[in-house]
């Protein structure tokens, strides 16, 4: 029947075939791929119609799986002739035995679920979910597809790279190690350190991915079997809604950031460079970790003696959590946060009052905008320097910044508050 109906399925763009198919491959996914897959699929559905869900693999190798190995009694001549193989056969050394076990407790389930998460500029995010059998985890892989190409060269890297795409997606979830508490018992045994040697190959075994899948490991109870933890449609229904948002707002805050850097390379000099910690960029971060994207960022003004340099802190999570910058003026000596007050001013201008830089909701344009205003208020720090009677000729910087009042209070504080529309500068 569904066969004869093909022609009217495609006429009315209803798949009832493809989709028969699909829940009867469903039927061989382990429990937790199971339950992705009838969960997105609803979840798409009711909600989400840019949302595509299919199942990948050999459905052969997975029926493979639940076969019971088939009983052979072999003559004695068979019996005889495999003896005899047997003792010219070298033993296997005790590493290529370590080998085997490991890529054997590695083993993925031969099935996978993918899900694709279209943007409405055609831009699309392809996932795709594998279970680790003897794990009891599931990792996940990302690429991203784009509606234009893009040929553009950054040297700060692939920005949509797999490896870091979903980085923090939630807070602290880095996707290197297994949220299994059971499995460093059982990498003791085979010699594996930690599962972040082998995500490249394996996916990235988020926390959000086994919520996504139903499998819950309670921190508190690390002695729990990890065969003990089932998947739970509920959970994954829980956090469906939420990380699906995540996700293509990732996608486009990224391809936002693409577009900046490559359009930032081409009128200030950029020097970009991976990074996890904000390491050394003083008076702004404090020394403190941070789940960076990028830091050490160098960012030159216009050609004159002064040169601004800012070192840039990106989250994965931009643009909910802004950039954090550290400034460096080298004009007439070194200054910093450190040693002037106006630097560090003018470092609270972009760190602690990004939200007036904003603009437009998500506001994926607040690294430019926050450049923006540093090349704003670096203006207004040398127009507003008094004038070296010593020196002969015009001043370097005259100023053309319209300022209520040049100084104020001990600290010689000058006036880096742009009011708009006005368009004059004051005080906070």
């Amino acid at each position: 029947f569904l066969q004869a109906s093909l022609p009217v399925q495609e006429y009315l763009f209803m798949p009832f075939d493809q989709a028969h198919k699909q829940y009867e491959t469903a039927r061989h996914l382990p429990p937790p791929l199971y339950v992705l897959f009838v969960q997105a699929s609803a979840y798409g559905q009711a909600c989400d119609k840019k949302l595509v869900v299919a199942i990948e693999g050999s459905v052969e190798e997975a029926k493979a799986l639940y076969k019971p190995p088939e009983d052979s009694q072999d003559d004695e001549s068979d019996s005889d002739a495999e003896e005899e193989q047997t003792t010219k056969r070298r033993r296997p050394t005790l590493g290529v035995q370590l080998d085997d076990k490991r890529k054997e407790m590695l083993k993925r389930h031969p099935l996978s679920v993918t899900i694709d998460l279209k943007c409405k500029d055609e831009n699309v995010l392809h996932l795709t979910f594998y279970y680790l059998m003897n794990l009891n985890v599931m990792t996940v892989k990302a690429k991203v597809t784009t509606a234009v190409e893009m040929t553009t060269a950054i040297s700060a890297g692939d920005l949509l790279s797999p490896d870091s795409l979903l980085n923090c997606l939630y807070p602290g979830d880095h996707g290197r190690k297994t949220p299994n508490p059971a499995n460093q018992f059982q990498f003791d045994k085979v010699g594996i350190q930690t599962l972040s040697d082998y995500v490249t190959e394996l996916g990235h075994p988020y926390v959000w991915v086994q919520k996504l899948g139903g499998l819950h490991f309670p921190k508190d109870q690390p002695q729990a079997c990890c065969h003990a933890v089932t998947a739970d449609n509920s959970l994954s229904a829980s956090h469906m809604e939420l990380t699906v948002k995540l996700l293509r707002t990732r996608l486009q805050s990224r391809l936002a950031l693409h577009k900046q850097f490559a359009s930032l390379g081409e009128c200030l000099s950029l020097c970009i460079e991976p990074g996890d910690e904000c390491a050394g960029a003083g008076s702004a971060c404090g020394g403190e970790p941070i789940d960076a994207l990028w830091t050490g960022g160098d960012v030159s003004s216009v050609p004159c003696s002064a040169k601004l340099q800012a070192a840039v802190v990106v989250n994965p999570g931009y643009s909910a959590l802004p950039p954090v910058f550290s400034l460096c003026l080298n004009w007439k000596g070194e200054r910093n946060g450190s040693n002037d007050d106006n630097i560090r001013a003018m470092e609270s201008e972009v760190n602690v009052n990004y939200k007036e830089l904003w603009g437009p909701k998500p506001g994926y344009q607040l690294l430019t905008n926050q450049l923006q205003r540093l090349c704003m208020v670096l203006d207004v720090y040398l127009e507003t320097e008094p004038h070296d009677p010593s020196v002969e000729g015009p001043k370097e910087f005259p100023q053309e910044k319209m300022c209520l009042r040049l100084v104020r209070g001990p600290m010689r504080l000058k006036p880096f508050k742009f009011n708009y529309p006005q368009g004059f500068f004051s005080h906070r």
